[in-house]
């Protein structure tokens, strides 16, 4: 679900399965790794204790405790942006409804990443609460788009998409977002190579191995990822609109986009 946040997680050790049938009084260890699409921007790695409870007015507290400090990662250790006591709250309310508060409390050390990034971060639209709730409220959108029976195709007034078709589209989109999050982000899992440059311009490129999910016999592929960052003096609005451009791809693609004139 989290995949655009959460690059790698495990849970290491069960303490307590809590009430069965649900995870009331639950308390596990586990670890995880959050990363931005972008290799710019370090990791953030986390190995916390979870402690889920419900509570007598049907609202569900799942509260993340950091234990950084017994961290059996080396790398944990490294970065000084640490996340801190995190978590949300989840109230049921009634025909099928639910209210989500989500905390995120985090210790941001801006020396770790390029000054471009720094009002990012700051925002709080990286790692904080804001981006857990939005990928949260795209996926709820999806679970209704996939119960749905009467969702039309946009451009055809009046044709809908069996659920078949629905369930194949929505796994293909899942696997694309996996797929871009996974070939753009910083994660441990996968090393970014730095390539000389004149300039103070970084350019990075990393190569993974893409092993296709949809269950046909071709090989894995090899996907090769470019990345870099620069600063224009232009709206960002003018910039997405020009990226999402068909008739500007070919541009993009024969020289560099700050000597496009946008």
């Amino acid at each position: 679900m989290f995949c655009g946040i959460v690059s790698r997680a495990a849970t290491l050790n069960i303490l307590s399965t809590g009430v069965a049938g649900n995870y009331d009084g639950a308390l596990q260890v586990m670890s995880a790794e959050f990363q931005v699409a972008s290799p710019s921007i370090p990791t953030l790695e986390n190995y916390f204790v979870r402690y889920c409870k419900l509570l007598p007015n049907r609202i569900w507290v799942v509260t993340d405790v950091p234990l950084d400090n017994f961290s059996p990662s080396p790398n944990s250790s490294i970065s000084k942006t640490k996340r801190r006591v995190s978590g949300c709250l989840i109230q049921e309310l009634p025909h099928g409804y639910s209210k989500v508060t989500w905390i995120e409390h985090l210790e941001v050390d801006n020396n770790e990443v390029q000054t471009i990034y720094t009002p990012l971060i700051n925002s709080g639209l990286v790692f904080g609460a804001k981006r857990w709730i939005a990928i949260l409220q795209r996926q709820c959108e999806r679970l209704v788009c996939s119960m749905s029976r009467n969702i039309p195709i946009a451009g055809n007034i009046g044709v809908t998409m069996t659920n078949a078709g629905k369930e194949s589209m929505l796994r293909l989109a899942g696997r694309m977002v996996t797929s871009f999050c996974t070939s753009i982000g910083a994660s441990t899992a996968h090393a970014w190579t730095n390539l000389p440059s004149n300039g103070s311009e970084e350019i990075k490129v990393m190569t993974r191995k893409y092993m296709d999910e949809s269950g046909s016999d071709r090989p894995s592929d090899v996907v090769l990822s470019t990345a870099t960052s620069f600063w224009l003096p232009i709206p960002p609005k003018r910039v997405f609109e020009f990226l999402r451009n068909e008739s500007s791809r070919s541009q993009t693609e024969q020289k560099r986009l700050y000597n496009i004139d946008l």
